[in-house]
């Protein structure tokens, strides 16, 4: 008899209806965090600044022991960027902060391969310094949560896990 397993005893549910992100183990959520999805919507469009949906995984956790609040640009860590969490200030940019956990899609056609690569589109679960947005769509196509929560949740994750994004 053979038995398959995952690699992972965890697994990330994202509702976006309800702009909350579930961590299940061993097939219980274990944690519920507060998120934003993008402000654009949904979709698997390159340039579209949506979320993708479907079924992902963890490919690469980015940021191991980076001190809170620290932004990074195209993945490199360069500044400790301040963070709103009840000023209602908007930030220009969609600051990705403190760690990325970079989702690669495994549905091809719908969020993996050419045109719709949630990889290639740089689609990540990330800190934000916006806050107080959390549980309302603000983002620019990735998962944003807050520094705190990304921070608790990247040091429970080893990499492969899936990661299932639905509406």
């Amino acid at each position: 008899m053979l038995i398959m397993m995952s690699l992972s005893s965890k697994e990330i549910h994202i509702s976006i209806s309800k702009q909350e992100l579930y961590l299940f183990e061993l097939g219980a959520i274990t944690k519920t965090y507060k998120i934003s999805s993008s402000k654009y919507g949904e979709g698997s469009e390159l340039g579209s600044f949506k979320t993708p949906l479907g079924k992902h995984e963890v490919k690469k956790l980015i940021g191991h022991d980076e001190k809170i609040g620290m932004r990074f640009t195209g993945r490199i860590p360069s500044e400790i960027f301040p963070i709103y969490s009840t000023e209602k200030i908007y930030v220009a940019d969609d600051v990705v902060q403190s760690r990325i956990i970079w989702l690669s899609g495994m549905e091809e056609g719908e969020n993996k391969g050419p045109g719709v690569d949630s990889f290639d589109r740089y689609i990540y679960i990330h800190g934000t310094p916006e806050e107080w947005l959390l549980g309302e769509k603000a983002s620019k196509g990735c998962i944003r949560m807050s520094n705190t929560d990304v921070i608790e949740l990247f040091d429970l994750l080893e990499g492969g896990e899936t990661v299932l994004i639905n509406k």
